[in-house]
């Protein structure tokens, strides 16, 4: 299994803007629609990724405990042509199956991922109220046969120092997962990135 790192965008960068499909209520979902809350989590996310497997779990709990608190939305940015499994209705069986409340959106262009410079499944991305970003990185320190506990340790301290108005550590690491699957003349250096 092939692992990739975060690019880890730079900490004070603005969230970038999208309007994209939410796989289980088809309705388009912008970021627009987060303004007001207190904070924003971006997960770019894959339904076939063993390392999103590894975590989906801890991926629904989180959203769960800082529901009313922290805007969650999940994006899926892989090829469609290539990885099938990866498409709006697997989308929506797999957002439905995990009971996820947050939309799961679909990212056909990959232009939002090349915005967000996101290179990974799972890749994390925090912002604060100022919809500038704190946090940037892995979930926690487990990974698929590491036998270290998901917890998702990193991110809820980035969340809860976000949330009381601090800065979260400067430490921060890298995710680890699949990389995003590019079409073809969109790989990462292709383009130059709409920030």
């Amino acid at each position: 299994m092939a692992e990739t790192p975060s690019s880890m965008l730079d900490l004070g960068t603005r969230a970038p803007e999208f309007r994209l499909r939410d796989a289980v209520t088809a309705r388009e979902v912008s970021s627009a629609d987060f303004d007001g809350a207190a904070a924003l989590l971006v997960m770019f996310i894959c339904n076939h990724c063993p390392f999103v497997v590894h975590v989906r779990e801890q991926i629904g709990r989180l959203a769960r405990d800082y529901e009313g608190r922290v805007a969650v939305v999940a994006i899926n940015s892989n090829d469609l042509r290539t990885y099938p499994q990866d498409g709006p209705v697997p989308m929506r069986e797999l957002a439905v199956a995990e009971g996820w409340k947050f939309p799961y959106l679909f990212d056909s262009t990959q232009q939002v991922a090349r915005a967000y410079r996101a290179a990974c499944t799972p890749d994390f991305f925090l912002f604060g109220r100022d919809r500038r970003l704190t946090y940037r990185g892995r979930l926690d320190a487990s990974r698929p046969g590491n036998k270290v506990p998901v917890t998702g340790k990193d991110l809820r301290a980035a969340i809860d120092a976000t949330l009381g108005g601090r800065d979260p550590s400067p430490d921060q690491r890298p995710s680890i997962g699949c990389g995003i699957k590019w079409s073809a003349g969109n790989e990462p250096g292709s383009l130059t990135p709409a920030l």
